[in-house]
């Protein structure tokens, strides 16, 4: 079994367009939950979400490239370039089929879907878009990585709801350890402020009025937001030899089914996740030191996800740092296990924990130190991060400081 390295990270979402920038931000506890570009017409229920703020597509692609990308394909390919970029690995002859792109995308193309309907059945056109499909297509960001880098590896796309890069990244570790493949670039996108999809997120009244408030008692809901986060992990002894800067270690993964309700959660399914990717670690409970959470700041989420802790870490969940970084970049759905991962890397890589930021009264029910507010230095080995997805489907990641 190989260790697998994290040599390169990119980051596109609300906090900025590069992983320096959002960090930057995220250890302020800078919260880019802002009121929408758009309100709607009627105005929607909710009018915060966390947009990619300074993402300009003209700015990264040709006009005929354009033609050819939706927006969350357009910031996966984004955050690709910077992650490889950093890790400074070159796809050559010998390497670009041993090399795999693993992405996560819970809804895909979007605008492009809702630009077909308004033309048959508002318009009464019934000649759409020639791209519309490749265009909506969730695998686009997938194929687009891999055709700008000339990767003739496996490349896939996972379609799991709010845990789609959490199992993209699992995948994407699992083939590196096991030799499958020497190397991937693994993460998932998400662009979600169309209105069809705004509205239905609306009737499931689940979005929050105003920020959201992950673990605090007078919390209202989830905060909807876009991004991308796209990692490349390595064969350890492959980047060593060629000079890599190892950012860190992925050492475990674990997945489990509630098998239970189709929205509501349970505590026994995320615990089984946590227990599974622990087991795979070959770790104890005791030595993780932090968990990014899913915290989506609904109120049967935080306190769903503090019983399952609970269940897992028993009296060490006392000593545990625990945040959602949800607060400020929002629920990036597809996208939030790799968004989250890149803030998981990046607290062990540089000992600051970022806050649980809009907290402002605690719920007895959520009773966990959830960094609230400020950030904390904390020097720390091993963390873990979670999604937990609509469907009952769950994912955790073990992570460790290189």
């Amino acid at each position: 079994m190989n260790r697998v390295a994290v040599t390169g990270l990119g980051l596109v979402c609300a906090l900025g367009n590069t992983v320096e920038v959002s960090w930057r931000r995220l250890v302020a506890g800078e919260c880019r939950v802002l009121p929408l570009q758009d309100p709607g017409d009627p105005p929607y229920k909710f009018q915060f979400g966390a947009q990619a703020w300074d993402f300009d597509p003209g700015s990264h692609f040709s006009e005929k490239d354009l033609v050819m990308l939706e927006r969350f394909a357009q910031l996966a390919a984004v955050a690709a370039r910077e992650a490889v970029a950093q890790s400074g690995i070159c796809f050559h002859e010998d390497l670009r089929d041993r090399v795999a792109v693993i992405t996560g995308s819970g809804v895909g193309g979007q605008f492009s879907e809702e630009e077909g309907y308004r033309r048959l059945y508002k318009e009464n056109n019934p000649r759409v878009a020639p791209l519309t499909i490749p265009r909506t297509m969730s695998n686009a960001g997938a194929s687009r990585i891999s055709l700008e880098f000339g990767v003739t590896g496996p490349a896939y796309t996972v379609s799991t709801a709010c845990s789609s890069s959490n199992h993209a990244l699992g995948q994407a570790f699992w083939m590196v350890r096991s030799g499958q493949v020497t190397a991937a670039i693994a993460g998932g996108s998400e662009a979600v402020f169309a209105e069809g999809l705004l509205r239905a997120w609306e009737a499931m009244r689940v979005v929050s009025p105003e920020v959201c408030r992950p673990f605090s008692a007078d919390r209202r809901g989830l905060s909807l937001g876009e991004g991308a986060g796209m990692l490349v992990l390595e064969n350890w002894e492959y980047a060593k030899a060629r000079g890599a800067e190892i950012l860190g270690e992925i050492t475990g993964f674990g997945m489990s089914s509630d098998a239970h309700h189709i929205t509501q959660p349970c505590v026994d399914g995320p615990a089984k996740a946590m227990q599974w990717a622990l087991l795979d670690a070959c770790v104890q409970p005791e030595q993780i030191g932090y968990v990014n959470a899913h915290g989506t700041g609904t109120q049967a989420n935080d306190i769903t996800e503090t019983e399952a802790i609970r269940q897992i870490f028993g009296a060490h969940a006392d000593r545990l740092l625990v945040s959602s970084t949800k607060s400020m970049h929002g629920h990036t759905l597809g996208a939030a296990g790799a968004v989250e991962a890149i803030a998981t890397l990046l607290t062990l890589k540089c000992g600051v924990v970022p806050p649980t930021v809009n907290y402002t009264t605690p719920d007895p029910a959520c009773n966990l130190d959830i960094v609230p507010n400020r950030a904390r230095a904390a020097k720390l080995e091993m963390a873990i991060s979670n999604t937990f997805a609509f469907g009952g489907l769950n994912a955790t990641l073990v992570f460790r400081r290189a």
